[in-house]
């Protein structure tokens, strides 16, 4: 299980709400999130570095007139089927925070062939300013998301090194695989078979479900092992269950890789001696 959307589920989900009523239903929010639109896009996440299955995906978009927007935040540098992730839906999200495969200080890019959508987007990026606007003459409702000139000079001396990177971290995984594969307790991340390349952002393990993932993280922090819960699910946040009244049970496969899912430390610059310690370090804590 790579824990990105199902394409199955995707296509029931698209099915139901084209019918609407009862159906469409347990898809929605129960409250103040659906005006009665029709459904627009579908939004695949290629979670944790691996792309989403995108060709079922293409699919479902094509038999309903849906946009994608792929999110491939974590993906830069993966490939699926021989294909870039981030160019394989109407538009594709790559974003450059410090911990991601390659890093601008902040800030994130789009990608799309369609030119009227870049120009929009465009606009709204730099404080919805059209082409041909002047200084304080302001065409949309905009936004102040311009990447400045020197964080986008270090993102494309990054970008030489982008597949360096990505070997490195692919090293970094196969190390923590071959000793962590041997821990019936431990469940190590899965590369699909679509996936050509992928492109390590976090290594993330998931523990059986009778074990205690918080208790075991906080021991690990008090043997000098930090490790994170990745991720708790979205629409168990408190905005989401008071905004729109989700709430547990709505999304059972989200909500148990949320309970049981452990990102492990990670990066380009791990040596293997450091990958030992952490996984020595999980296996005195798991035979307590």
């Amino acid at each position: 299980m790579t824990g990105n959307i199902d394409p199955e589920k995707v296509s029931n989900a698209v099915n139901d709400i084209a019918e609407g009523g009862s159906a469409a239903e347990k898809w929605l929010p129960r409250r103040g999130g659906h005006s009665g639109a029709p459904l627009r896009a579908i939004l695949p996440v290629d979670v944790f570095g691996q792309p989403a299955d995108m060709d079922a995906i293409c699919h479902i978009a094509a038999a309903h007139d849906l946009k994608i927007i792929e999110d491939s935040c974590e993906a830069l540098g993966a490939t699926y089927k021989g294909n870039p992730a981030g160019t394989l839906g109407d538009y594709g999200v790559y974003a450059f925070y410090p911990n991601k495969q390659i890093t601008t200080g902040e800030g994130a890019v789009i990608l799309t062939n369609d030119d009227q959508a870049a120009n929009f987007m465009r606009a709204l990026r730099n404080q919805g300013r059209a082409p041909g606007d002047t200084w304080l003459q302001h065409t949309y409702l905009g936004y102040n998301y311009r990447l400045d000139e020197m964080s986008a000079a270090l993102g494309r001396v990054q970008l030489t090194r982008l597949q360096e990177m990505v070997l490195k971290r692919a090293q970094v995984a196969d190390w923590y695989t071959e000793r962590l594969s041997q821990i019936s307790s431990v469940e190590v991340p899965q590369v699909a078979g679509k996936t050509t390349q992928m492109s390590w952002f976090v290594y993330v393990v998931r523990f059986a479900p009778e074990l205690d993932r918080d208790a075991i993280a906080q021991l690990l922090g008090e043997r000098g092992i930090p490790a994170r819960p990745y991720f708790l699910p979205i629409h168990l946040q408190p905005y989401m269950v008071e905004r729109f009244g989700y709430r547990t049970g709505d999304y059972p496969i989200t909500e148990d890789l949320g309970k049981r899912s452990l990102a492990l430390p990670f990066s380009s610059v791990m040596t293997e001696d450091q990958v030992e310690q952490v996984c020595q370090a999980l296996h005195l804590v798991l035979c307590k």
